[in-house]
């Protein structure tokens, strides 16, 4: 599914399309710093552009997009359809994928899982999978509270389970006074501890980045 979006005015919307339009190089560094991307590769970034009147994309477009369309079976049984919305999606010169989610406030990283019956059976069969694989404890809850963030790994490992070369991009944006968001990364950090604590999770994760940028640098 292909989503267009508005020219964002505030939050995490309107900081990702800056980022993007006015400074689409700025990300390169702090990934190599991460070790997310080598010195001698740059990232090219695939929505959301302004050209694609800032499009974003999910499901079936999604893999499309990134260039992994023959794993549509794969991402089928794997997740119901409507499945997560990234705000951000690029690629290195190897092919090595980034899939963005972007925050410009931290209750902006609280959700709960809204799916009937039988998608929510599918979802939380494949949370169980991904928490074996990041040795969480079983008895974490992945649909409440931090559901977004637990999807949005999800898929992450869903794509390395199948030899895709792909990392995780959390990006916060500091400094957004219209949302009363953190001010800094040391005001982010507690909120990330929090929902790591809730998942079960380690406080770094392999093939997951956390970005900070201070909006009045955009």
């Amino acid at each position: 599914m292909r989503i267009e979006q508005p020219k964002g005015d505030r939050g995490s919307l309107k900081w990702i399309q800056r980022l993007i339009q006015n400074q689409p190089f700025a990300v390169n560094d702090s990934l190599r710093k991460a070790g997310a991307l080598s010195n001698s590769h740059h990232i090219e970034w695939l929505s959301p552009l302004r050209e694609d009147v800032w499009a974003e994309y999910r499901d079936l477009r999604w893999l499309k997009k990134i260039g992994q369309a023959h794993l549509s079976q794969v991402l089928k049984n794997f997740w119901p359809r409507r499945g997560p919305q990234w705000d951000a999606l690029a690629k290195d010169e190897t092919g090595r994928v980034f899939l963005f989610e972007a925050k410009a406030h931290s209750n902006e990283m609280k959700s709960n899982c809204q799916a009937g019956v039988n998608s929510k059976r599918i979802i939380t069969n494949s949370l169980n999978n991904v928490k074996a694989q990041l040795g969480a404890n079983q008895g974490t809850d992945w649909l409440c509270g931090y559901y977004q963030y637990a999807n949005r790994l999800a898929h992450l490992y869903m794509l390395r389970e199948h030899d895709v070369d792909a990392w995780m991009v959390f990006l916060y944006f500091c400094g957004d006074s219209d949302m009363l968001g953190p001010e800094s990364e040391i005001e982010w950090r507690p909120h990330i501890e929090m929902a790591h604590k809730h998942l079960g999770l380690n406080c770094q994760l392999p093939y997951v980045v956390s970005l900070f940028y201070d909006v009045d640098n955009l």
